[in-house]
């Protein structure tokens, strides 16, 4: 384990990498647990303001980006200080994109059906680093056996075709299965193979002549949003607690 440790991890210059998605795991997961005890109003925490301003956690989060970011490039890779500016960062990214929603809508849509998008950019952050990590690559580490070659050749070209059916996965509009098929072998074949969804780039370019694999590929997709919508939306609820109802608007009505 030491072994394999020293040559994947701390000689190609993966730790700080590492350390720094374990610091955007953790800021983010201890970020929502407190941000669920002070809507329930549990526990000593309480919303921080200054003047009656309501500071949001992506002020620190940006200042801890920025830090950790300009002290990461004037470190090296291998030393201490990679390591405290990767987990500086690591922390400040977790912070800023769990508030990603409010960036994106300029608004405060944190508990709201628009802030569930916070959860999912931070999901796919950690799916593409994981993938970063995962990526064995030979360059950075010196005195290869032939073994370890073949090994790592194996895995990049596994990385390559997973990478290969997740773009076509993604071009018929199974951005899910694209990242996590990029990650984990044979899932975004299952995409890649599949019926695009209606509207995605891959129906757009194929199905424009074929009005029989349209109607198809729309009531598959008909399908599976009703079969999958209730599991998801319990899955988004758990990890990013549940959104406050949507006000009923007199439009709503007509």
């Amino acid at each position: 384990m030491g072994h394999w440790w020293v040559r994947n991890i701390v000689e190609p210059g993966k730790l700080p990498l590492l350390l720094a998605l374990a610091a955007f795991m953790f800021t983010f997961l201890v970020t929502r647990v407190i941000t669920r005890l002070i809507r329930a109003g549990k526990g000593p925490f309480g919303n921080v303001r200054a003047g009656g301003l309501h500071i949001h956690h992506v002020v620190p989060g940006v200042v801890l980006t920025v830090v950790g970011g300009f002290g990461a490039v004037a470190s090296d890779r291998h030393g201490a200080g990679a390591a405290v500016a990767a987990v500086l960062f690591g922390m400040g990214a977790g912070l800023v994109l769990d508030e990603f929603a409010l960036i994106l809508h300029l608004d405060d849509v944190y508990w709201t059906e628009e802030g569930r998008k916070s959860v999912e950019i931070v999901v796919l952050t950690a799916a593409l680093v994981g993938l970063l990590l995962a990526g064995f690559s030979p360059f950075g580490v010196n005195d290869l056996t032939q073994q370890e070659l073949q090994d790592r050749g194996g895995a990049l070209t596994t990385i390559g075709m997973n990478f290969l059916f997740a773009l076509i996965a993604l071009s018929k509009g199974k951005a899910r299965i694209a990242v996590f098929g990029a990650i984990v072998p044979l899932v975004a074949l299952v995409g890649a193979v599949r019926l695009a969804r209606p509207g995605s780039p891959w129906a757009r370019r194929f199905y424009g002549r074929r009005p029989r694999a349209r109607a198809k590929a729309a009531l598959r997709a008909y399908h599976h949003d009703r079969r999958w919508a209730r599991p998801r939306r319990t899955l988004q609820d758990l990890i990013g607690g549940r959104p406050d109802p949507r006000p009923v608007r007199l439009s709503d009505r007509r």
